[in-house]
């Protein structure tokens, strides 16, 4: 099978946003200094900016960003930004795309807006024939329950194949978690270790000490549980989880990606605690009344043959008392524990993703000079990156998806089955309970993780 053309231009939605601001002109550039992005770069929203303006909002944000500046990259990738104004819902924009757009045959269009506007923008694309030989990357969240996202999901193949969509979850590109396939599927010493007879217990944990600031519109009508597990932190449980595939290629990994995902028992209210931080309901944006979580944790049960009975733990929120991004793999004690004693940790694999680090391996060894004694001792991997700095997320996800390459990206049938996963407790959530700010959640959370040990206070 041939590979599939190379996108030949790049179309920002929401090219005026935040998510551009922070992200996206970063991503653009650092392809650009890689030689990877020779093509027509153009910015489509509704403000009133010119292609000037677009140039210097460019330039800012890719010096706000930190990156070491190319004078020629640079110049070169503002000459090749242009500014398409309109509305989305007008389908004039779209003709004005089209023009502007030239003769190109496969364009990547990247859509940054708002959920609501997915299906206008695809609508739209479509009615000036955009979708022949186009690519549509879609951010998230990919709708607010299973039954939106089926819906939106009709929408889109309406008008693309499968192939031309490309469901986006940023934190699948970042490095770690793209190590962690390869960590567990090229390792054959993991393999037989890697099921509930070995493994007491799985945590995840996705915390931030800052608050919800000036973001409170958008999160009191979103929440945790929809901002954060359905999405990313059910993506990260999934590759714990998942079996090993018949190879690398894009469907036989999202095929086991899905088996895995389809086995979640669907979460109940008890299954879950959720918090609200003291002072939430001051915020502006958020409804004085909010019953909105903050914090979030849970605990999922994937019943399959290699899983059944070994709890995945999750804990996020914001306000929380650190900012870690981490998952622990903790092992069962031996059934004749010789050498060790209560206060010892058990065997445990760490992988940090946030701040960045190397999966590290807690393993019980001797303490020196004395008799038997056992200590915990933490073997961390140390790798030498010859080439350079890895890609960031949303580099390597726009680069894999000019190239027409789905790995990293969620398929259809994935997407419903992680709604289906969190729907039932999102649609009827239980009570919200108030937590301090700087602390680690709620107290009432503490129960869900009682029999496994308890919530990890901190980065291993």
């Amino acid at each position: 099978m041939s590979a599939p053309p190379t996108s030949d231009a790049l179309v920002m939605f929401g090219a005026t946003g935040d998510l551009a601001r922070k992200q996206l002109f970063r991503a653009v550039y650092r392809l650009a200094h890689r030689g990877l992005l020779r093509v027509p770069v153009l910015g489509v929203a509704l403000d009133d900016w010119s292609t000037d303006d677009l140039r210097e909002r460019a330039r800012t944000a890719i010096a706000e960003a930190g990156e070491p500046i190319d004078d020629r990259v640079m110049d070169e990738l503002l000459r090749s930004l242009r500014y398409v104004r309109g509305d989305y819902r007008d389908p004039s924009t779209f003709v004005s795309l089209k023009e502007a757009l030239g003769g190109a045959k496969s364009p990547l269009l990247h859509l940054a807006v708002p959920p609501s506007l997915f299906s206008d923008v695809a609508d739209g694309l479509a009615e000036v024939g955009l979708n022949r030989g186009g690519r549509l990357m879609v951010e998230k969240p990919f709708g607010h329950s299973a039954a939106s996202a089926e819906e939106l999901n009709r929408r889109l193949l309406a008008h693309y194949d499968e192939s031309q969509i490309f469901r986006l979850d940023h934190y699948l590109g970042k490095e770690p978690l793209r190590n962690l396939m390869v960590l567990r599927f090229a390792n054959a010493i993991l393999e037989p270790l890697w099921s509930r007879e070995r493994v007491a217990a799985v945590k995840l944990t996705m915390t931030e000490a800052f608050d919800v600031s000036d973001r409170g519109s958008f999160y009191d009508a979103t929440g945790t549980l929809k901002d954060v597990v359905q999405n990313h932190l059910l993506q990260m449980a999934t590759l714990i989880a998942m079996d090993e595939p018949a190879s690398e290629d894009a469907d036989d990994l999202r095929d086991k990606k899905v088996e895995a995902m389809s086995t979640i028992r669907p979460l109940e209210s008890s299954d879950v605690v959720r918090g609200q931080y003291l002072g939430y309901l001051d915020v502006d944006g958020v409804a004085p009344d909010s019953t909105t979580e903050t914090f979030a944790a849970v605990r999922l049960a994937f019943e399959s043959d290699r899983w059944r009975g070994v709890p995945f733990l999750i804990r996020t929120g914001k306000a929380l008392e650190e900012t870690i991004t981490q998952i622990d793999v903790e092992f069962r004690r031996p059934v004749r524990p010789l050498f060790l004693n209560d206060e010892c940790p058990i065997n445990r694999l760490t992988i940090p993703l946030k701040p960045a680090g190397h999966p590290s391996l807690t393993l019980i060894s001797k303490s020196p000079g004395e008799a038997m004694s056992p200590r915990a001792v933490r073997y961390e991997a140390i790798e030498e990156h010859g080439g350079g700095e890895p890609p960031k997320a949303y580099e390597l996800l726009m680069e894999e998806a000019m190239k027409g390459d789905q790995t990293l990206f969620a398929r259809v049938d994935g997407v419903e089955a992680s709604w289906r996963a969190v729907d039932g407790v999102v649609a009827d959530p239980g009570p919200v309970h108030v937590y301090e700010r700087g602390s680690w959640g709620p107290p009432e959370a503490a129960a869900l993780a009682a029999d496994a040990g308890g919530w990890p206070e901190r980065a291993a």
